[in-house]
């Protein structure tokens, strides 16, 4: 006997990148968290936290936030839907939006596996289909599975690639179902689809604090899209799904635009240099506009390159899935970690 539904008895959890116990020293480049702290307002901010402000419930609606990404992104304040991460906003969308055969989940692979996790526990129909040579988006067989919705991320995981706007838009103009870009790596990247929103309907544009903000561990995330799409998001989201903490140091880093796109151009200089000086190594390295780059070792030993450089107190992402079980995912860290890694990797390599 089983205390759980058969859907959950039958598919597999989402597995996150490998966490280091707590007071072992590793170099961690699997998780694609920013190199660098966070915006030394939003700390203040922390440090500024009223007890009242934690005796209280938060805002449900994170509207000095909404109002903070308004005021950025010059979209009006209702056009917001926050969530504890932008994986919840990915989850309240799939259970406002798909079910079973006939409200499919929809998109292109390889791509982020949580849409996957989150669909079977609704559960819903998934249609997976394979991206085409070079990573062009397979827009025919995307409008054809009839998704309910359809998820695109762009920058993609793991691949690193960005979809082109026009692409997105002729999938925006042809499916019936929502389309939703998930941006998570946009700070990284040379455009966003944003302006999308304003033309479709049912495109929404999802965003994380946890790349470009460096506050993975506070778990903020919104969406961006018509307020007549949010209003049946509305329903699903938990009352109070943002905690004071996260509204108030979410709000103060939003707004410190200056330190985010410094830290982001800093990444995207390492990103560079550390895929030069994998492919001085024969690496062939996919050109990326996220903080990762995707590389394929030259002696066909990823898994085993993996765990050397595990055994050496570095993480690096391996994938044992088809299209990926050749490939090593690579956070850029700083020029510092980089450059160790690049040592670790000449010296196992060579052995």
């Amino acid at each position: 006997m089983s205390y759980f539904r058969p859907t959950i008895d039958a598919m597999t959890g989402y597995v996150p990148g490998e966490q280091p116990k707590s007071g072992i020293k590793v170099i961690k480049l699997n998780t694609n968290e920013n190199p660098y702290p966070p915006s030394p307002k939003a700390i203040a901010a922390l440090q500024s936290i009223d007890s009242d402000s934690l005796r209280r419930y938060p805002d449900p609606f994170a509207h000095d936030f909404c109002q903070a990404v308004s005021d950025v992104l010059g979209i009006p304040s209702d056009w917001v839907i926050v969530g504890n991460g932008s994986d919840d906003v990915l989850n309240i969308l799939i259970r406002a939006c798909a079910e079973g055969r006939d409200r499919k989940v929809v998109y292109p692979m390889p791509t982020y596996v949580l849409y996957r996790t989150l669909s079977a526990m609704q559960p819903a129909e998934i249609v997976e289909v394979p991206y085409g040579e070079n990573f062009q988006l397979p827009i025919a067989e995307l409008i054809a599975a009839n998704g309910a919705v359809t998820f695109i991320a762009s920058p993609n995981s793991p691949s690193g690639h960005s979809v082109p706007l026009d692409d997105l838009r002729k999938l925006a103009q042809q499916v019936s179902g929502i389309v939703a870009i998930d941006e998570a790596y946009v700070d990284f990247a040379e455009y966003s689809a944003l302006s999308l929103v304003q033309e479709f309907d049912n495109v929404i544009v999802l965003r994380t604090l946890s790349k470009g903000y460096s506050l993975a561990g506070l778990r903020l995330g919104f969406g961006v899209a018509n307020p007549k799409l949010l209003a049946g998001l509305f329903k699903v989201k938990d009352s109070y799904n943002i905690d004071a903490i996260a509204i108030a140091m979410g709000t103060a880093a939003m707004r410190d635009q200056e330190y985010k796109n410094a830290c982001a151009e800093k990444v995207k200089v390492s990103r560079a240099t550390l895929s030069q000086a994998l492919e001085n190594l024969r690496f062939s390295v996919l050109k990326s506009y996220g903080n990762f780059v995707l590389a394929t070792p030259p002696q066909n030993n990823a898994e085993e390159l993996y765990l050397k450089l595990k055994e050496a107190g570095i993480l690096v992402r391996y994938f044992n899935q088809a299209g990926l079980s050749d490939k090593l995912r690579v956070t850029v860290g700083t020029d510092q970690q980089n450059q160790e890694l690049i040592n670790c990797i000449t010296l196992k390599n060579g052995e």
